[in-house]
């Protein structure tokens, strides 16, 4: 619980600083080098998502990593750098499609990108000529393709179409389900939700956190910045805010359960110890990676 109370409010400090920046960047002009190597002309500006992309892609490397060592548990011939390279891959083009794209071409680019994941994983782990597990280690990179990258890309879709605001809404909903659930489950959780699943979580937990998601849902669009025109929250009304809050929580708590089978099936606890308290990176991000999706489509 120390650990937890301590590198919690950290975590969110550094969440809270690189969506500021990615706020201060947004619109400002291209130096023109920049603008040529990414294919844009002289006075092109950053686009929304130009910091967190890279901070995302990071927490995919290394949530890879992870991954990674989970499917070794279970004698899967993983590659780090194939499951890395795959979880990029997915993010890249789940988030940063060009947006004057048709709907056809823009379905296109994400299965060229699936196929192209899938015969370079195929290759590679067929390459010394051995067929032995090259299915399962195939598998594997897909997962982490879909799971760690068009997943993942959602919160930046969030970005590109919406004020950063709303992204921090989205995030706040999904991890005060997190908070709530876990507090209240500590408390006064006697039923267990899913046992032969994930121990640790009650309905009381779950109830708990649904209605906290659902408060702070509510209470983000009730802030003054939020009721006044050109408000950065893509929603009006906090009945609204509060049904959506509670959306959100139930499919951040989906996700929690999907990363669960994973560590079930590898027989551990948690994805990694990188961050103590919690567990690994993919212990933190596993309920914004499903709930990032819902979020998307609800926001539209």
């Amino acid at each position: 619980m120390s650990k937890r109370l301590v590198l919690g409010p950290l975590m969110i400090a550094l969440l809270l600083l690189a969506v500021w920046a990615d706020h201060a960047v947004d619109g400002l002009r291209m130096p023109l080098a920049l603008a040529e190597l990414v294919w844009r002309g002289e006075g092109a500006t950053f686009p929304p998502g130009s910091v967190l992309i890279f901070v995302c892609l990071g927490l995919a490397i290394v949530a890879s990593r992870e991954l990674a060592g989970l499917l070794e548990r279970v004698g899967v011939l993983a590659s780090k750098r194939m499951l890395g390279t795959a979880s990029v891959l997915g993010l890249l083009v789940s988030s940063l499609a060009p947006t004057n794209l048709t709907a056809s071409q823009g379905v296109a680019i994400v299965a060229t990108a699936g196929v192209v994941a899938l015969v370079s994983a195929l290759l590679y782990h067929s390459r010394h000529k051995r067929l032995e597990g090259v299915i399962a280690a195939a598998g594997g990179v897909m997962l982490s393709f879909v799971y760690l990258g068009l997943m993942f890309g959602f919160l930046i879709a969030i970005r590109r179409e919406h004020h950063v605001a709303t992204l921090v809404w989205v995030i706040l909903c999904i991890k005060s389900c997190d908070i709530g659930a876990y507090f209240t489950g500590k408390a006064i959780g006697k039923r267990k939700l899913i046992a032969w699943l994930s121990p640790g979580k009650t309905w009381e937990g779950l109830v708990g956190g649904v209605l906290t998601s659902s408060a702070v849902g509510a209470a983000c669009v009730l802030l003054p910045e939020a009721t006044t025109d050109g408000a950065p929250f893509a929603l009006r009304h906090w009945w609204a805010g509060a049904v959506l809050g509670a959306f959100l929580g139930v499919a951040g708590q989906l996700g929690d359960l999907l990363e669960s089978m994973l560590k079930r099936d590898a027989g551990a606890k948690d994805s990694g110890s990188g961050i103590p308290g919690f567990g690994g990176v993919l212990d933190v991000l596993d309920s914004l990676l499903l709930a990032g999706v819902v979020a998307f489509w609800a926001l539209r």
